[in-house]
């Protein structure tokens, strides 16, 4: 049986970030079920940092990692970020929503129809009763960052066993003995880092029956239009999340920015879900849709609060959730790594007592 401090399972950025941050203290082992870290949905990523997104808790978790991709000492030689912004429309049933989300930020720009219109000449101006934009959204280099924290985390001794699916798991002694793949490891502490699954892992762990729930989001490749050369234009979209669109490699991704509720998959694009999504952009934009060149789907993990869950369960002694990050996983990962390493190796968080509050898992449990 292999043994370390910390087994975490899950090889997504999340695990990867956090077993990294944790190696610097402790004996860490990462369990992966897929042959390769990444493949769900940190591989399937938006790949934005938009500091506005989420609620209050988030947009601090935001605050923290913004700094670090900025300087990513350990992980990368230069920023992870690289300037995009973010465009964000209302039609005239969205006005509301669109005043309300600037209000509750900051760093964020109202524009006419005409000005949004200059960023991206697609836009039909009629269907524009309000735009926005935040200036300081940026590209996040998703493969990098990734391969940063992986290079990190076996630089400082941590040991990464891919094609092991997580099949059981017991406590004894004061030490969790988790089966993978045929084989056991043991260690103190196991950290659930396995989105999707968070929950099937949780059940197996006996842990807080939280109720992480997977939500399929779809995109697809879209040529650029012709006579355009979109690598400068901004992402836009619905304020509402009706749709919305990012220049990727010189083409168009579009997303019908979907959440539909289905169970731990390796998920894949619904057909009509895509088609009507597609038709709210063309509804929005000046030109059709003649070709979608490629077409996938992740899963975004949510807590029935939509706050990510990060700290140990009341329930299960050294059960360390690190799951719930919702369409915020990537640019979140930074923060909550340092907070997962922090919590469990008994160091100051960074964040403030009111934020480590808002992630605690066992804000479930009855009062």
């Amino acid at each position: 049986m292999t043994h370390a401090d910390v087994v975490v399972i899950g090889g997504g950025i999340a695990g990867v970030s956090a077993a990294a941050m944790l190696a610097e203290h402790m004996s860490v082992l990462l369990l992966e079920a897929e042959p390769r870290t990444g493949y769900h949905s940190t591989g399937r990523s938006a790949a934005i940092f938009i500091r506005n997104y989420g609620n209050a808790t988030l947009r601090a978790l935001n605050a923290v990692s913004a700094l670090f991709m900025e300087a990513p000492e350990g992980v990368a030689d230069s920023s992870l970020l690289s300037p995009r912004g973010e465009l964000l429309l209302a039609e005239e049933d969205e006005v509301d929503d669109l005043e309300a989300y600037v209000a509750g930020a900051t760093g964020m720009e109202m524009l006419s129809p005409a000005q949004a219109v200059e960023l991206v000449p697609i836009l039909r101006p009629e269907r524009i009763a309000r735009a926005a934009i935040e200036w300081d959204a940026q590209d996040i280099d998703v493969d990098r960052m990734l391969s940063g924290y992986q290079r990190l985390f076996t630089t400082r001794g941590g040991r990464i066993v891919t094609g092991a699916p997580v099949t059981a798991m017991r406590r004894s002694g004061g030490i969790w003995q988790v089966t993978a793949d045929g084989t056991d490891y043991a260690g103190p502490i196991v950290v659930n880092a396995a989105g999707a699954w968070a929950g099937a892992v949780a059940e197996m762990a006996g842990a807080s029956p939280i109720g992480v729930q997977p939500m399929r989001r779809t995109a697809a490749i879209l040529p650029a239009p012709e006579g355009h050369d979109v690598r400068r234009w901004p992402l836009f979209g619905s304020v509402t999340e009706r749709w919305y669109a990012k220049p990727e490699a010189g083409k168009l991704m579009v997303s019908p920015a979907d959440e539909d509720p289905v169970e731990p998959q390796d998920a894949w694009a619904d057909d009509m879900v895509l088609a009507e999504g597609l038709h709210r952009f063309e509804q929005a934009v000046t030109v059709p849709v003649t070709r979608v060149e490629h077409s996938w789907a992740g899963l975004r993990n949510f807590a029935p609060d939509r706050t990510p869950l990060t700290g140990f369960d009341a329930r299960a002694e050294g059960f360390f959730w690190l799951a719930g990050q919702g369409g915020y996983g990537v640019q979140t990962a930074p923060a909550l790594s340092r907070l997962t390493a922090a919590l469990i190796a008994g160091l100051r968080p960074e964040v403030t007592r009111e934020v480590v509050a808002a992630l605690d898992p066992n804000r479930f449990l009855p009062r």
